[in-house]
């Protein structure tokens, strides 16, 4: 068992858990991912690494609660244990301290975006971050940004923290500026990935892009890059934004949709009947 250390609200929807997990703690790198299960009939979902601590024997885990299995996960506390716990999986992010990089995170994906961002930091690189949100009361890990980022820069869509607009706006004022990047990271909603990935193809940036990862057994995770067929879990899940396929990853992103409102609808009913 998998006991949780920590239990933490980041904003209403986001939540970071802390979680005993030596001997995944002793391996993890930056861009790694797990596959917990909350209990014995639950179903396996990734997470993100978003950051780990070897010598503690712990794993940081930050998750939006969407869905079933989130929600699920949500009402656990501080000793409670996860059933399983698995990981690090997947290919660590191709770190190179003597880049000049821009990390660019959109709304949860800024759990994903931060442990890249800090092993590019701890390894001598010049790190600019780009974190979008929605409003001002989603907005999570400005402080590690922070301590992380050589410039740090907070963008809303609706202006009510940072500077109003998207993360591309800064993106191209900072190009237009004279900046220099060597290469851009994008995490976040698919939409947000493409629109990064075309403006810095107008400028001829190496962009990597990070996708959703699994086991490999579902296919869930299958996107075109390039002329390939590729499965996040296995072959990434970081690839160079320039080659993927978003609109077809978007569409794929769909197809559950009408399940996936069932299981929630389905799992608040439970959840509230509990609690009556």
């Amino acid at each position: 068992m998998y006991t949780i250390l920590k239990k933490e609200v980041l904003n209403p929807t986001v939540t970071r858990m802390v979680i005993d997990a030596p001997f995944v703690a002793k391996r993890a790198k930056a861009g790694q991912f797990i596959i917990l299960r909350v209990n014995e009939e639950g179903e396996r979902i990734p997470l993100t690494i978003a950051d780990s601590d070897s010598e503690k024997g712990t794993v940081s885990i930050i998750f939006q609660i969407v869905g079933k299995t989130t929600m699920l996960l949500n009402t656990l506390e501080e000793g409670d244990s996860l059933h399983d716990f698995v990981g690090p999986l997947g290919k660590p992010s191709e770190i190179d301290g003597n880049e000049k990089v821009c990390i660019i995170g959109g709304g949860v994906g800024c759990a994903i975006a931060y442990p890249t961002a800090k092993a590019f930091h701890e390894a001598g690189s010049d790190v600019t971050t780009i974190a979008g949100f929605r409003n001002k009361d989603l907005v999570i890990l400005e402080d590690e940004f922070k301590e992380c980022s050589d410039a740090y820069y907070l963008m809303s869509d609706d202006g009510s923290v940072g500077q109003k607009g998207v993360v591309t706006l800064k993106l191209e004022e900072l190009i237009q500026s004279g900046e220099k990047f060597d290469k851009v990271i994008a995490i976040g909603p698919i939409i947000m990935m493409k629109f990064v990935c075309e403006l810095t193809k107008k400028y001829n940036i190496p962009t990597v892009v990070s996708m959703i990862d699994g086991t490999g057994m579902c296919g869930g995770c299958r996107l075109r890059v390039g002329d390939e067929i590729k499965f996040a879990c296995v072959d990434g899940p970081d690839f160079d934004g320039h080659l993927v396929d978003f609109d077809e990853a978007m569409s794929r992103n769909r197809a559950y949709m009408d399940f996936e409102k069932h299981e929630r609808e389905e799992t608040c009913n439970l959840l509230n009947k509990e609690v009556a």
